[in-house]
């Protein structure tokens, strides 16, 4: 295990291991399909400082942030994958997403001396914890069917109560 804080040297890059696993601390950017391509847009006509973004050393998320909390979207979707490379070039070190991505992205990210990493995949640590699956009623809309589910050692986070939410500062 590894742990880094951004921004990401050169030299930390080097030493990652397709497997290894890294606890990464400081500021991180996230952006999905729509503002990923803008920001190459910014970096082809060198006005990312215009907007106070500074890629080098940097980690991007492929995520939306919303008030749920944040989680990978595929990163083989076009916009995204086509952005890799250019954003490798700009100073981004580590992409985060979900998804197989493809020889050329990888070749890139190598080229540009960047990787790209997953988040351990939600649905299978809780997967992990199911024991049954039982269909109860409707059938015909498939995977939004009523279910009936055996779980054992789930973890779970109360978000309201008594009045009070933890999305309330």
């Amino acid at each position: 295990m590894y742990n880094i804080t951004t921004p990401i040297i050169k030299e930390d890059i080097s030493k990652f291991n397709v497997g290894d696993v890294i606890t990464l601390s400081g500021y991180i950017y996230c952006g999905r399909d729509a503002v990923l391509p803008k920001i190459v847009d910014l970096y082809s006509k060198d006005m990312l400082g215009d907007h106070n973004i500074n890629l080098n050393g940097s980690l991007i998320f492929h995520t939306a942030v919303s008030p749920a909390g944040i989680g990978p979207t595929s990163s083989n979707k076009l916009e995204i994958e086509s952005s890799i490379e250019p954003l490798s070039q700009a100073g981004v070190r580590i992409h985060l997403g979900k998804g197989k991505i493809s020889k050329e992205t990888i070749d890139s990210l190598n080229q540009y001396n960047s990787i790209f990493a997953v988040v351990p995949p939600v649905s299978a640590l809780l997967q992990s914890k199911v024991r049954s699956i039982e269909l109860v009623a409707f059938p015909e809309e498939g995977m939004e069917a009523f279910y009936r589910v055996e779980v054992q050692g789930l973890t779970i986070i109360v978000a309201a109560a008594h009045g009070k939410s933890i999305y309330e500062v």
